[in-house]
């Protein structure tokens, strides 16, 4: 048996999530700085990490798809998170304490009002075609509403169709296009959002895809533990 632990992201993770990031998202330039995204106090992220009973990693997947790109790294991303750095103090880190089980994906929303804006999606390769980017996506979408948001947004790259099936399958539309969004070659955004979050036909709906991911997760011998 697996278990999948789902909780905020500390220090401690920034070595491995950066290598998560570089693995989805090799051409986008420069990393992220996810040291100075957690002292962010309109920024959220979230990690899974992975513990076995026998301490054995899980074996990987085949056929992976492409990850999740909603351009952490892009102009627009990059200018929207050093404005809002400059305009709200920093957030000391959570207390460190050890813990030796891997992170295998992580999520990252930023929250003014009453909008959340998906940030970025990834899943370490050996992990993908699992589940795990359907969990991230319903723990995102969760911490967003206990934050009072009444709305999701993200980008995706308009090449990415595996990606904008799966948004629209969690209620996501697309509102919009971003022109040469993504820095490394130009390519087009879609902006796609989930609007009233917080309706009761939203959250049965999530609720049945939250059913169904659990399942999923239960076929592979795996658990889910939430320390949010």
């Amino acid at each position: 048996m697996s278990y999948y632990i789902v909780r905020q992201m500390q220090d401690r993770d920034i070595d491995q999530v950066t290598r998560i990031d570089r693995e989805a998202f090799p051409n986008d330039w420069p990393p992220t700085p996810y040291g100075r995204e957690l002292g962010n106090r309109l920024s959220y992220y979230i990690v899974v990490c992975e513990e076995s009973e026998a301490g054995e990693k899980a074996s990987p997947a085949a056929d992976s798809p492409r990850p999740v790109e909603l351009g952490p790294t892009s102009p627009l991303g990059r200018f929207t998170s050093g404005v809002r750095r400059l305009l709200r103090p920093e957030n000391p880190s959570p207390p460190q304490m050890p813990d030796s089980r891997p992170v295998v994906g992580f999520a990252g929303i930023w929250v003014m009002l009453d909008e959340a804006h998906l940030s970025v999606i990834a899943v370490k390769q050996s992990h993908r075609r699992q589940g795990l980017g359907e969990l991230l996506l319903i723990s995102a979408i969760r911490k967003a509403m206990e934050l009072n948001a009444k709305m999701v947004t993200l980008e995706v790259r308009v090449s990415n169709l595996g990606a904008q099936a799966l948004y629209e399958k969690f209620g996501f539309r697309r509102v919009g296009i971003r022109r040469a969004y993504y820095a490394d070659n130009r390519e087009d955004a879609i902006l796609m959002s989930a609007d009233d979050i917080t309706s009761a036909p939203f959250n049965a709906h999530l609720q049945r895809l939250a059913r169904e991911n659990a399942h999923k997760l239960a076929s592979r011998q795996a658990q889910v533990v939430t320390e949010l």
